[in-house]
């Protein structure tokens, strides 16, 4: 358990370090309201983006659905429904997963953009 603890962390870690590298501020990680989280909330200009990000050690091919799935992303959208009232943000949301594979001391970073959107019921 803690291997599979300690490699989350370190792909939260890289995606954080991804998404600053590309213009985006850090809001908040492993944002919590109840028993839902998210992992990384960031904004640039036009959006506050709701990350849920995946680490891996191999890349296999899975769709987006199979890696989050809906009811996660009910989890996910419900807590950044929570977050954006409580913070009364006024920008554009978006929900990007940001999967992240390690290998041999590299690592590989596939941030899909727009990967669920919010009309789950």
């Amino acid at each position: 358990m803690a291997e599979s603890h300690d490699l989350g962390k370190m792909g939260e870690d890289l995606a954080a370090e991804h998404l600053k590298k590309a213009g985006y501020r850090i809001l908040k990680r492993n944002w919590k309201f109840g028993r839902h989280e998210v992992d990384i909330i960031a904004e640039n200009k036009d959006f506050v983006v709701f990350a849920e990000v995946k680490t891996r050690t191999e890349d296999l091919l899975v769709p987006v659905g199979d890696i989050v799935n809906r009811e996660k992303q009910k989890s996910i959208i419900f807590c950044a429904d929570k977050y954006i009232s409580w913070y009364n943000i006024n920008k554009e949301s978006r929900f990007d997963v940001i999967m992240v594979i390690v290998s041999d001391g590299a690592h590989k970073i596939d941030h899909i953009e727009d990967a669920f959107y919010p009309t789950l019921r």
